[in-house]
């Protein structure tokens, strides 16, 4: 090694590594001196650029960081995630989600003409337990933690509430039946707890129950799931009172108009009332929906199936499977038609929106979501279901000598895990969550903040017409319940057939029993707002 040093009237070089180091010392001037720096200082100051600096700029990068770092509770298995929004690849066949479907002979299979295989209707919920961290999104006037980077969106929805008043916006707030007297409290915000005297019939004791929904009867090992009432935060929510109930809707007309858990929640409603009275069934025959009299109490409810809640079309009118063509702007009159004779209204639907379909506006091709030409314009399930619920909504606005009242019951997400619904997806679990154990995230959440959106335009709407709508909040509560549903206990096992599993419909007797709590009380808040006095 040779080193040189240039002093100003000379050069010298040496041959030897330890003469090198002496002049190298020595040629160094007492203020350029260098200084020994440990290795980890650039490391730190790094680090705290990264966490301090960055995130005052770029504040996304914190949420990044808090989502990458949540903890997880539980043994609990992550789920694969849906499938996108966005259409299948073109070179995809579109009718891949149907490979695993099977057709007759009973199952999850076995629906009324017009509903598809229950767990056909929606994608894998994207579902995590963990704990709550610090800046996560809780949905509006809940502790139910939402996930996903919605904060804005969260709070819109608050303060949309808070400034539209409290008689049509708050529509989730009742009196107390409790010694609180007339505070109100938010009959959706709560826990389930133990109830050792569910359930309330059994299976032997009413028939309205539909077979892919009779768990007991296909040998479901556990009870476990029947012993749990809701309990909101701030009062106590009275089970359903048959008698009661009947009183409530004494010369009234109750409409339920939806898809198939809306079929699910009448036959619920019906097997509380048979500890009653049962009612008759004046339906034709032939007649996919069904209208049920109370003649002693001169009451009636009817289910209407309408999973779109528009006007809809087969593509194929012998394969309910196939693609629909929706008619977004255009009512269905099946149910439309007859709004002036109804007191109440129950609308309901979400999971059908995730299917194949073709769009149209002004009877006119708009676009599509998994459909295989190239040359329609690809759309996400969001716009078909925000169009349904605007049409749906305007229709009950302009409907002519109306006066009853409209209750939007929201989305009760589906609870496959394991995998999608096609891939071996199951709900095999025997408990309710806690609301901190679980999330609503992706497809759930986004129709749910429709739902709630289109709700707050309808009942703004509805100040001008004269009109009422009312929240019946289904998806807080719902969101806990993965241990309610029917799974491989909808139907007996058949040889050399996969059935898929049905993590869509509830179990009667089950969870959805709840859905009728929350009627009697939202209904009670009706009659007593017109008498100016709470019961």
């Amino acid at each position: 090694m040779i080193v040189r040093c240039q002093w100003p009237n000379h050069s010298v070089s040496f041959l030897t590594h330890t003469h090198a180091m002496k002049l190298q010392a020595a040629c160094e001037l007492p203020h350029t001196r260098r200084k020994y720096i440990p290795k980890f200082i650039p490391l730190i100051l790094a680090l705290t650029f990264v966490f301090t600096i960055l995130p005052l700029y770029f504040p996304f990068s914190h949420n990044k960081f808090n989502s990458l770092t949540s903890l997880n509770v539980g043994s609990y298995q992550h789920l694969s995630p849906p499938k996108p929004n966005n259409p299948l690849p073109r070179h995809e066949k579109v009718h891949s989600w149907r490979r695993s479907h099977g057709h007759g002979g009973g199952g999850v299979a076995q629906e009324l003409s017009t509903s598809p295989p229950p767990n056909l209707d929606t994608p894998a919920n994207k579902t995590q337990v963990r704990k709550p961290e610090e800046g996560e999104i809780k949905s509006p006037g809940s502790d139910l933690i939402i996930a996903g980077g919605i904060n804005s969106k969260s709070e819109e929805i608050t303060s949309k509430r808070q400034r539209a008043g409290d008689s049509d916006i708050e529509v989730n707030m009742i009196r107390s039946n409790t010694s609180e007297g007339s505070k109100k409290c938010d009959l959706f915000t709560g826990e389930w707890v133990p109830n050792a005297e569910g359930p309330y019939y059994t299976n032997t004791t009413c028939d309205a129950i539909q077979e892919h929904q009779n768990c007991m009867k296909f040998g479901r090992p556990d009870t476990g799931f029947l012993k749990w009432r809701w309990k909101p935060d701030e009062c106590e929510l009275p089970i359903f009172d048959p008698y009661k109930f009947l009183e409530l809707v004494r010369g009234k007309s109750l409409a339920f108009v939806g898809d198939s858990v809306a079929r699910n929640h009448i036959q619920s409603l019906i097997c509380l009332l048979s500890r009653v009275v049962r009612p008759v069934d004046v339906s034709k025959p032939t007649d996919e929906n069904r209208l049920y009299e109370y003649t002693d109490y001169d009451f009636n409810i009817s289910i209407i199936s309408s999973p779109y809640l528009i006007r809809t079309q087969k593509t194929d009118p012998n394969d309910f499977t196939r693609p629909f063509n929706l008619f977004l702007d255009e009512f269905d009159e099946t149910w439309t038609s007859k709004i002036p004779s109804f007191d109440y209204i129950i609308i309901s639907a979400g999971h059908w929106f995730f299917r194949p379909t073709y769009f149209y506006l002004n009877r006119t091709l708009a676009g599509c979501l998994y459909c295989p030409e190239p040359n329609v314009t690809h759309l996400a399930s969001s716009f078909s279901a925000r169009w349904a619920f605007q049409t749906a909504f305007r229709a009950i606005n302009a409907a002519v000598n109306f006066n009853g009242v409209t209750f939007l019951r929201t989305f009760a997400p589906s609870h496959f895990e394991g995998g999608p619904w096609d891939k071996g997806g199951d709900c095999v679990r025997t408990r309710p969550f806690k609301r901190n154990e679980t999330a609503l995230e992706d497809y759930s959440l986004e129709m749910y903040s429709i739902q709630l959106e289109e709700l707050r335009t309808a009942q703004e709407a509805g100040r001008r017409t004269g009109r009422k709508f009312r929240l019946f909040d289904a998806t807080k509560p719902m969101l806990l319940r993965a241990d309610g549903h029917p799974s491989k206990y909808g139907h007996w096992p058949v040889a050399n057939r996969i059935i898929p599993n049905d993590c869509v419909h509830w179990c009667l007797p089950g969870p959805i029993d709840a859905w009728n709590d929350f009627l009697q009380e939202l209904l009670k808040r009706e009659v007593g707002s017109k008498s100016k006095s709470f019961t």
